[in-house]
This record gives structure tokens, C-alpha cells and sequence, in this order.
């Protein structure tokens, strides 16, 4: 099922209320100048700008057009390079997440791969949701392996952030690495994030090591584009042309050989 078009003008408005597009006046484009610019029926421009308005972001009224609501922004979780377990710790202390299901399940293929344990071997499997005051930005499925899981209190997967629960079990995360690219939501996940299937959503794997190197979580986190972004600074090595590093020190690379240690929110 394709995201409607109304939805689709709604998150281009969006986005460009985030970005301060519109001017001090505040004023947005009418229903007749969003029929011009995007080709689209009147119909369709007037549900965009009531999905703005039904999120407190803009002010409608006849003969006064659109406007920005005094005081509204747009409610967007940000993470960068720079400290990437502070950021991740701040995150989880920031939202709020829903547990939807945890059980111990022999690992899959592929995850135990990931963790570096045999296929079948013993794992700790969560779902969880994570939300915002207006509603839910991440689905989240993550892994342990058995004998980590082992020293954490499972009930407080619903009210801590999980890189708080494996260092309070004395485990010393070092170091992270991740991959982001896009999908499209299916069910159930789809439904969770109140999104329609089909819409399109971020991909986030991460894997987290302990010093030492092993393996203790594996992460995979499904994001709304419109309530999550990713920010990467860069700057010249050394100060000379060359390669660009980002904020973490890491030199940029081309696709199919990405940067380490990149950042999302957990």
C-alpha cells in the first residue's frame, strides 16, 4: 500500500518548517500555490495542511490563510557522531519506550553470526517501541547473546535504556558499528509506528562490542524519516586536501566500505 500523496506534501511542509523555510511572517503556501507546485488536487493540498494543523505546527483561518503556530516546532530526534554512548544513554533517557515482547529464543542464522555464537545457541530477544510525546518514532528488535543476558533484570527493559542495564551488569561497552539504509514498512511494524505499509522507513544495525571485542547486543531499528534524522559532521584531515573525516575522527569512505562508529538514538 503506497503512503497517500496528501501524506507525502504533508512531510515535504513538514520538513521544511523544520528546516525555517518559511519567513518571519510565518506564512505557508495556500492550498492553491501547493496545487501548483506539486500537482495535486485541491482536495489533497487541504488534507495536507489539516495533518499540519492537527499536529499544532500551523494555524489556519479564512481570509488569513496558513500560518506558523507562535512557539510550534517540529519534534525530531537528532544524533550525531560526536559522543556516541552519551548520545545513545541521552536518548533512551529522553523517550519513552513500550516493551512489547521478551523471551529467550535460540539465535537465528544470521543473528548468530552478527554476535559470533553458534546458530540455535541460547539469546535474549526484545521488541521494543519507542515513543515521543506525539506518538512513536522506533521499533526496535534487539539480541543478546545468553550468557550476557543472564546478569540483567528483564523487567527493566520497559523503563532503562539498555546500554544502562549492560554496563549496571558490569559489562564495558568500547565500541559500536552501524549501518543505516531504507525499507518499507510491513506489518505489524507498520501498525505500531502508525504509519501505512509500504511507507518508507530508516533502517538502522548496529552492533555493540565490549573491550575486548565481542559481541553483546545486535540491533536493528526501524525510524519514521519524519520524527528521526541522522547527522554526520565532517571536516579535512589534517587540515589538507584529502580525505574528509567525521566527528569521530573516522575518514569517510565510499559506499559498500562505510565509516565505523557512525550514531543513532537507541
Amino acid at each position: 500500500m503506497p503512503t497517500p500523496l496528501y501524506h507525502r506534501v504533508y512531510l515535504v511542509l513538514r520538513e521544511r518548517i523544520a528546516a525555517g523555510r518559511y519567513g518571519p511572517d510565518g506564512r505557508l503556501p495556500s492550498e492553491f500555490e501547493i496545487m501548483a507546485e506539486f500537482g495535486v488536487a485541491r482536495v489533497t493540498a487541504r488534507r495536507a495542511l489539516a495533518e499540519l494543523e492537527a499536529e499544532g505546527l500551523v494555524e489556519r483561518g479564512r481570509g488569513r490563510g496558513t500560518r506558523l503556530r507562535p512557539g510550534a516546532s517540529v519534534r525530531e530526534v537528532r544524533a550525531t557522531l560526536e559522543g556516541l554512548f552519551e548520545n545513545l544513554l541521552a536518548m533512551g533517557l529522553e523517550t519513552r519506550v513500550r516493551l512489547l515482547a521478551v523471551e529467550d529464543r535460540p539465535a537465528p542464522v544470521e543473528i548468530a553470526r552478527a554476535l559470533e555464537i553458534e546458530p540455535g545457541s541460547p539469546a535474549l530477544h526484545a521488541i521494543r517501541l519507542r515513543l515521543l510525546e506525539d506518538g512513536p518514532f522506533s521499533h526496535l528488535s534487539t539480541w543478546i547473546p545468553g550468557p550476557v543476558a543472564a546478569r540483567l533484570r528483564r523487567a527493566d527493559l520497559a523503563h532503562k535504556p539498555l546500554l544502562s542495564l549492560l554496563e549496571e551488569a558490569g559489562v564495558e561497552v568500547a565500541s559500536a558499528d552501524q549501518t543505516v539504509s531504507a525499507t518499507l514498512a510491513e506489518p505489524p511494524a507498520a501498525g505500531l509506528l502508525e504509519v501505512p505499509v509500504g511507507a518508507p522507513l530508516l533502517v538502522v544495525e548496529r552492533l555493540v562490542r565490549e573491550r575486548g571485542g565481542r559481541p553483546v547486543e545486535h540491533i536493528t531499528g526501524l525510524y519514521r524519516p519524519d520524527r528521526y534524522r541522522l547527522r554526520l559532521s565532517l571536516a579535512r584531515a589534517r587540515g589538507e586536501p584529502g580525505p574528509w573525516i567525521a566527528g569521530d575522527g573516522t575518514a569517510g569512505a565510499p559506499r559498500g566500505d562505510e565509516p565505523r562508529r557512525e550514531e543513532a538514538e537507541r
